[in-house]
């Protein structure tokens, strides 16, 4: 739950709780206008809201023509993306689809297979022309539900979903972590077939124009995946993962390859307070903020004292932050971190890993499936250890 009139609060948990607590009362004496008067403007507002909701869809379906196939695309950096673009107008230039898009709002590179659950997303609409398009507060797996659940665009199914261009691979384990993977494996567990392409970004040595190459490379087989799907003749139960290497226009062609054991190393960098990012975009949002911040601070530091007073009497046990002596420290400490992911060096020398592949200047094509069949020799060592424990 948000403070009012703060929205994305990066503020902690704790002074979010007091705060409120003050609203709340500042808010009960404040005059209360007629019922007359609020019923009114609520119906304005949902009267308004209906209108816009109306609006967006007949827009879409004004660009929907019903005897070209539908292809949806998303992707995992966000609207904006250069990756997304050049699929998109890739796609758009062709002529033989109708392109919709709905992608999220931010980088939601590593949010894996996450949906935003009992919250709201905002939805809006996006300039990408020749395609209808949508920005999204969620995740690519929050955007390809949404999509496929019939209550956004014209159409009821795409004939494919396509989930990039992304950048930086999704290699060995980082294929668990990846959304642009998880993107498409959403859409396979809908019955619909689909395709994630990345591009081996390389900082230092990557260029934006690279994701337009990594376009021109994947064309052929994204026009093929689309032809078999009609044709009914495309893979039933597994989607293809495209990694383009760094120097798309030198590839040594398509390579069909395995998952492999690689891994990222996720490293956390301890960030000083009054460095934190986080924050200081949501001040940077807030005019005024500051002297309204001082003000409820001090309200909101007595409701405090008086709500932990209140447990206290009611033999609960409020502990914010313990010192070394075991007492009640009222001031709670507040740390910032950051993750960032580093290649590690790997010792699998199979030439047909994903990874290898493209270390060997190959464009990597890994099927990904939704079941996960158990190995033989794993299922058999379960078997043993489960009867040996029971």
């Amino acid at each position: 739950m948000s403070t009012p009139g703060m929205k994305n609060s990066f503020l902690p948990p704790g002074l979010v709780s007091n705060l409120q607590d003050v609203l709340k009362k500042k808010a009960n004496t404040a005059p209360v206008q007629h019922d007359d008067d609020d019923n009114k403007s609520n119906n304005k507002k949902e009267e308004e809201e209906e209108s816009a909701v109306q609006s967006s869809s007949s827009a879409s379906t004004d660009d929907y023509d019903p005897s070209k196939p539908v292809i949806f695309v998303t992707n995992s950096e966000g609207i904006d993306s250069p990756g997304l673009t050049s699929l998109v107008e890739a796609l758009v230039r062709e002529g033989l689809y109708n392109v919709s898009v709905c992608a999220p709002q931010l980088d939601k590179t590593f949010s894996g297979h996450s949906f935003t659950h009992q919250e709201s997303i905002s939805v809006s609409t996006a300039e990408i022309k020749g395609a209808t398009a949508y920005e999204v507060s969620g995740t690519p797996v929050d955007c390809v539900s949404l999509a496929l659940s019939g209550a956004l665009f014209a159409w009821s199914k795409p004939l494919m979903v396509i989930v990039g261009v992304n950048k930086g691979p999704s290699c060995g384990h980082d294929m668990f972590l990846s959304s642009a993977v998880a993107g498409a494996r959403q859409a396979l567990t809908s019955g619909v077939p689909s395709l994630s392409i990345s591009l081996n970004w390389k900082k230092g040595e990557s260029q934006e124009s690279h994701f337009k190459d990594a376009v021109s490379v994947c064309l052929p087989v994204i026009k093929a995946a689309i032809r078999d799907v009609e044709k009914g003749a495309f893979l039933k139960s597994s989607s293809l993962h495209i990694t383009v290497p760094t120097s798309p226009t030198e590839n040594k062609g398509f390579k069909l390859t395995k998952q492999s054991l690689w891994r990222s190393k996720p490293i956390w960098q301890a960030i000083p307070a009054n460095r934190n990012p986080s924050a200081a975009r949501f001040m940077a949002n807030q005019p005024g903020m500051g002297l309204q911040l001082a003000q409820l601070g001090r309200d909101a530091s007595a409701a405090g004292a008086a709500r932990r007073l209140n447990s206290q009497k009611k033999s609960l046990e409020i502990v914010e932050s313990v010192g070394v002596s075991g007492k009640v420290d009222l001031i709670r400490t507040v740390k910032y971190f950051r993750l960032e992911f580093q290649d590690s060096n790997q010792e699998e020398t199979d030439e047909n890993l994903d990874f290898r592949a493209l270390e060997n200047g190959f464009v990597s094509v890994t099927p990904i499936s939704v079941s996960q069949l158990i190995e033989p020799d794993i299922e058999m060592a379960a078997s043993e250890w489960i009867s040996d424990a029971i």
